[in-house]
């Protein structure tokens, strides 16, 4: 069995909401199981056993991204729950419902979900999930418009025109089945790599 010093905690966050889910306590070998699975894995230390969050439940935990504090000593899971993480049903160990933190990007994303479940022909956004050129035909017609916008220094307009592109945008990645939180994983590997780039450039 571990030492209590060979175990380092783990805060699972959920990544969609930002609210914290639980707090467990992984080993060098939970860690492994996790980047190798993608699944959340602690070590119990009532059991003394290595064990998958939801093993039993279902309910496990897919792991976008992992991060250690500034002192190395916790680590933040930032996670996507499939049901709920207490062992009491509740939504997260800490409340029973989710804290309100959704942005409207994400409440978009549901409301073409909805959209998708429920169509509607006097819909907008109906109309572009059913017809997939038009809806990228649209992201390029808005980007040339915010690019004139942006040209004529006209700050209002460059303001409503952002939000077009990014409206469409996201009708055009829901269609691909692109998540925000790919586009946030990708940007924070990028960020990553910008920042090994530059301590390289300074050595």
């Amino acid at each position: 069995m571990p030492k209590p010093e060979q175990l380092i905690p783990v805060i699972a966050q959920d990544v969609r909401t930002n609210n914290v889910l639980m707090l467990g306590y992984a080993n060098a070998e939970a860690l492994r199981k996790t980047k190798q699975t993608g699944l959340l894995h602690f070590w119990s230390r009532s059991r003394g056993k290595l064990w998958k969050k939801g093993e039993s439940s279902g309910n496990t935990l897919r792991v976008v991204s992992l991060h250690r504090d500034c002192d190395r000593d916790a680590i933040l899971a930032r996670v996507e729950p499939a049901g709920p993480t207490c062992h009491t049903g509740a939504y997260s160990c800490f409340a029973e419902k989710p804290f309100a933190s959704k942005t409207v990007f994400r409440e978009l994303l549901d409301l073409f979900a909805e959209r998708k479940r429920n169509p509607s022909p006097d819909s907008y956004v109906c109309k572009l999930l059913a017809d997939p050129e038009k809806a990228l035909k649209k992201v390029g017609e808005e980007a040339v418009e915010f690019v004139l916008a942006a040209k004529g220094r006209n700050k209002g307009r460059m303001v409503s025109e952002t939000a077009d592109v990014v409206f469409h945008l996201l009708v055009a990645m829901f269609r691909h089945g692109i998540k925000l939180d790919d586009v946030e994983a990708e940007l924070e590997r990028r960020r990553g790599v910008s920042g090994l780039e530059e301590k390289r450039r300074r050595k």
